[in-house]
């Protein structure tokens, strides 16, 4: 299954440090949004459009 990634960011990021979630609130205010999941193979945050309803 293919999906649209908009980011990515390494999971291993500075303690209370949430780029990934950032970026998302920042897609969403900017009328596009987005949600993060945890991709397990690449141990990465990714990004993506949120779903449609």
């Amino acid at each position: 299954m293919s999906r649209e990634i908009l980011d990515d960011f390494p999971a291993g990021g500075p303690r209370g440090s949430r780029p990934a979630e950032e970026k998302a609130q920042q897609l969403t205010a900017a009328g596009r949004p987005a949600t993060v999941v945890m991709d397990l193979d690449s141990d990465r945050f990714l990004v993506v459009p949120e779903r449609a309803s």
